[in-house]
């Protein structure tokens, strides 16, 4: 399996973003082809002190072509596009494949 993770700081507006980001941005990755699952949260904590970020979306693709397949499809880019318009405060976008623990 392939990760891809996208964490995002604190907006200039967070009503906007939440808003924003549920009714027009998340509907445009539900269309990305080979999506396996997804997953966001906008209730981000830390053990310590203030989090260093706002949201968090999780998604998985069975590799890191199945990843690279869905940014350039036509909402793949749509999505890369669209976050300029409810992420102010910038993206972190990170991926990785994922390796099962043993015992």
């Amino acid at each position: 399996m392939h990760k891809l993770v996208v964490l995002y700081p604190e907006p200039a507006d967070p009503d906007h973003f939440r808003d924003y980001y549920v009714t027009n941005h998340l509907p445009l990755v539900m269309n990305w082809p080979g999506l396996l699952a997804w997953r966001y949260s906008f209730d981000v904590a830390t053990t310590k002190g203030q989090p260093p970020y706002f949201a968090v979306f999780e998604a998985d693709f069975a590799d890191a072509a199945a990843l690279a397949a869905a940014q350039a499809s036509e909402y793949g880019r749509r999505a890369a596009a669209d976050v300029f318009n409810y992420a102010t405060g910038g993206v972190v976008v990170i991926d990785y494949p994922v390796r099962d623990g043993t015992s």
